[in-house]
């Protein structure tokens, strides 16, 4: 008892007290997978809907999670598809995380992590995600037309909206150091 009193007695006079955003400050981590990758579907499936899809590329794949404060927020499986590009496979975010810089967070790991790499990912004509993906420097090269419909047992909705063609998206990081 005496020790505590005199550390309560040392911190009154000689620390400054903690405020508020000293205590509510967010911790952010991000953590490779490496195994028991399925145990990330229920957050996979928001950003691909079809479990079937996910395990074509989720054993190859790298995978990597954010957590702040030691909550899972968003993940991130990305596929190297050659010796200079890879391909982010999968980024999602558990929806009451949405709009917290979590993706955002996550993407500037990737960036630095592949820093050498041409990075591609395809995603559906929603424009939100569209224009998230090129606020961040990545530009649309080619899209697959009818993707959604011919690959997915059931129409694939997002905002209102049929996703039919799928449209790649490419960022260089060799040239473009972000």
């Amino acid at each position: 008892m005496q020790s505590t009193d005199k550390n309560r007695n040392d911190t009154q006079n000689h620390e400054r007290p903690l405020n508020t955003k000293t205590l509510s400050a967010k911790i952010r981590t991000v953590k490779e997978i490496a195994h028991n990758k399925e145990n990330f579907m229920d957050i996979l499936l928001i950003g691909d809907e079809e479990e079937k899809m996910i395990l074509k590329y989720l054993k190859a794949s790298n995978l990597y999670a954010l957590y702040d404060s030691e909550i899972l927020k968003s993940i991130c499986a990305v596929l190297k598809t050659s010796k200079n590009t890879v391909e982010i496979k999968n980024l999602a975010t558990y929806p009451k995380f949405q709009n917290q810089g979590c993706a955002s967070f996550l993407l500037k790991f990737i960036f630095k992590k592949y820093k050498n790499f041409n990075i591609i990912l395809g995603t559906g004509e929603n424009e939100k995600t569209l224009n998230f993906y090129k606020k961040r420097g990545f530009i649309e090269y080619t899209r697959i037309r009818d993707f959604f419909i011919q690959n997915y047992p059931h129409p694939i909705i997002e905002n209102g909206v049929q996703l039919k063609d799928m449209i790649y998206l490419k960022k260089d990081l060799q040239r473009d150091k972000t």
